[in-house]
């Protein structure tokens, strides 16, 4: 069959009869510009890239297009796929059309041999995998191979992910350019999405090229980004305790179900209880969130079982359902992440609300996971040094020993390397490849570069007086739009600030209400024997469960820490030092008496850069609650600075074991044995500083240390 002999009015009947199945509707036709896209597929056999808003029909694209091609003796269809979410959904969908899809993923091992028979047989139409799964060694060696000599057709969902000046980069996107170069000729490739300006659609285009005919460009299908659903606004209060009032009050009276968006895991957690308490049915969720919880959620949402999901942007990509409103309580580091999250909501609606309530502290947010961004230069030239001289494969935990780096930040590393060809995932470990590797400087630069003025188009959002549609479309380079008529700026929607005096008394109740849980560390790191130390297993003299005012991400006391920790006074080392500020002095105490602790003793760790802080926490501490101070975990060697290690937990008990000493009072002695010890510190960050320290106080004789802190880091 050839695109000569093609009767491609039959065939697009031919489509819109798989649509109707698919969607289950019979006066469902398929737009000009879904048949464009089919047609380049199926008849074509081009590749192709789509960007077109959320909710213009692109799963109904690739499914029609596999119901077509699979007619015509084509092998599978392959989708790739980012989220869990999104594969259950298109698996949901493509049943409704006849179209048998599988998965395979982290969640169904035992289903694996009996997927890969059934792919081999012919009875699978649709396989989705994840883009991790593309480089696990055994999917990569034994099933890709395959999967590129059967492939009937390539789908990359979510394909902003591809490029790296997309608001969702993920490295392992980008072994899809492996599977590309290793396609037959002849077979098409469709990539999606609903959120990618020029500079990404250019960047995805290019990639999508890979391996193809000289002269064959990549079909680029560019619509119209407008939400016509969707009604845009901000709302602006100068508090917390105002915000979180409004929420209370106002989101009960929006249509619908919907979602409420926070920056960080903590607010979700935060705001949840307390539009519980006001009497609405909401729920967190967020990464942490088990995967199993995760998916009861969502079919709870999508069938207006809870009012709302207090979410970060974990659910996000690929969560389908009717939604009326989408809040975001503080504002996303981008207006093209933003547009992205807000299209969740009007999708098979005439109407949804959107309002954006931004907090000050947003800047501070958006700096934190700034700087989790790709490591320094010198980090990445230590983690190859390793590896050559390795005789071999290295885990991520024991590379962990040897390179100052989270987990989840050398995770992020090692994949980029294993994409640039510089180290090699295989079973076992990492292994370099002995390749050479450049540091692309002047490209994280201009990556880096595009994020801040990102970030700046984000707060101009939140200034503007033009049409917000119009504003966010033009971030994503759709230009030419003309003014929505309804968002808050072309008055087709207003929102009031007013809340009353109760639901601002409770919102400031629930937020000036301190105490979060430490939970103690019971297991040494591994490879703490490579660096000199002797530790391994369970930790003995383990602190107990300790208390904090709050977590610095915190919408409550939260604000009053950001400012203790950030403010800069003249100062040596840059960083405020003194007496604690008296509303966390009082929230102390309430912690205290909250948590009805009785100990019998103080001890404190010592601090180079707050010193005053640490030991007027101490004293006041010591006064309230009439017990001495026995012991100081002070600092005994200058030169491991401050957080040294802090990257990642086997670097930071060596580098604490090397700085610290416990040196004890003379009231120890009579009161440290067999006594309940409380020790203090200005914040956790890792949690290693109180562990060690609590397991000297322990090895001193006292029965039970109980960590207490003003703030949590994370």
């Amino acid at each position: 069959m050839t695109a000569q002999t093609i009767d491609r009015v039959a065939l697009r009947q031919e489509a819109e009869a798989h649509l109707r199945a698919l969607v289950g509707r019979d006066d469902a036709r398929l737009r000009d510009d879904q048949w464009t896209a089919i047609e380049a597929l199926v008849v074509d056999r081009r590749r192709a890239l789509v960007v077109q808003r959320t909710g213009w029909g692109k799963s109904a694209v690739y499914f029609t297009a596999t119901a077509l091609l699979r007619a015509r003796g084509a092998g599978p269809t392959v989708i790739i796929s980012p989220l869990l979410a999104l594969m259950r959904n298109q698996i949901e969908a493509a049943g409704r059309a006849g179209i048998k899809a599988v998965t395979i993923n982290s969640t169904n091992l035992s289903d694996w041999d009996a997927i890969h028979a059934d792919i081999e047989s012919g009875q699978v139409d649709v396989l989705l995998v994840s883009p991790e799964r593309l480089n696990n060694p055994g999917f990569r060696d034994q099933v890709m191979p395959r999967l590129a000599a059967t492939t009937g057709l390539l789908v990359v969902d979510e394909a902003h992910c591809i490029s790296d000046w997309g608001h969702d980069f993920r490295p392992d996107y980008r072994r899809i350019r492996t599977l590309l170069g290793e396609l037959r000729a002849g077979i098409p490739v469709l990539a999606t999405t609903a959120t990618a300006n020029a500079r990404v659609t250019t960047d995805v285009a290019e990639q999508l090229a890979v391996g193809e005919a000289v002269g064959e460009s990549v079909l680029v299908l560019r619509g119209s980004l407008d939400r016509e659903s969707l009604h845009l606004g901000v709302v602006r209060l100068r508090t917390a305790e105002q915000r979180l009032a409004w929420l209370a009050e106002h989101v009960a009276q929006l249509p619908g179900s919907g979602i409420v968006y926070c920056l960080t895991v903590a607010a979700t957690q935060e705001v949840a209880e307390h539009l519980r308490s006001a009497g609405l049915a909401v729920a967190a969720y967020s990464g942490q969130t088990d995967a199993e919880e995760r998916q009861r959620l969502e079919g709870a949402l999508a069938r207006g079982e809870v009012k709302a999901l207090i979410a970060t942007s974990a659910l996000g990509m690929g969560f389908d359902a009717t939604l009326g409103f989408v809040i975001n309580l503080g504002a996303p580091s981008s207006p093209v992440s933003y547009y992205q999250q807000v299209g969740r909501a009007g999708r098979g609606t005439e109407s949804a609300t959107v309002v954006l309530l931004p907090a000050v502290e947003d800047r501070d947010i958006w700096a934190y996971f700034a700087s989790l961004a790709f490591p320094s230069e010198q980090l990445v030239r230590q983690t190859l040094a390793e590896l050559d001289v390795s005789e071999r494969p290295l885990s991520t935990p024991a590379l962990e020993t040897r390179v100052e780096l989270n987990r989840n930040r050398l995770e992020m590393m090692l994949k980029v390397l294993d994409v640039d060809g510089a180290v090699r995932r295989v079973s076992g470990g990492w292994e370099s490849t002995g390749q050479p590797w450049e540091h692309d400087t002047e490209r994280y630069q201009r990556v880096e570069a595009a994020r801040a003025a990102e970030q700046q188009a984000m707060v101009d959002y939140i200034a503007t007086g033009e049409c917000r549609m119009v504003y966010l479309r033009r971030q994503l380079d759709d230009d030419g739009a003309t003014a929505c008529g309804r968002c808050d700026n072309c008055g087709g929607i207003s929102f009031t600030t007013d809340i009353s005096e109760a639901a601002l008394g409770r919102a400031r109740d629930a937020l000036q209400r301190p105490g979060v849980t430490i939970e103690p560390r019971k297991m040494w790191p591994t490879g703490l024997d490579r660096l000199g130390l002797s530790l391994k297993g369970k930790i003995d003299h383990v602190a107990a469960e300790g208390r904090a005012v709050a977590r610095l991400t915190d919408l409550g006391h939260g604000q009053a820490l950001r400012e203790l920790f950030a403010a800069a006074v003249e100062q040596p080392s840059g960083v405020h030092d003194g007496e604690v500020p008296p509303g966390l002095a009082r929230a102390m105490v309430e912690v205290l008496a909250d948590w009805g602790v009785r100990p019998d003793a103080v001890a404190y760790l010592d601090s180079a850069r707050r010193p005053q802080l640490t030991r007027s926490l101490a004293d006041g501490v010591s006064r309230y609650l009439g017990v001495p101070i026995v012991a100081r975990y002070s600092i005994a060697d200058p030169q491991v600075a401050p957080g040294a290690g802090a990257m990642n937990s086997a670097q930071r008990v060596a580098a604490v074991s090397r700085r610290y000493r416990l040196d004890l009072a003379p009231a120890a002695e009579g009161v440290l044995a067999g006594g309940r010890v409380l020790l203090l510190d200005d914040q956790v960050v890792t949690g290693w500083s109180l562990t060690l320290a609590a397991r000297e106080l322990g090895a001193a004789g006292a029965a039970e240390v109980l960590p207490l802190t003003l703030a949590v880091q994370a």
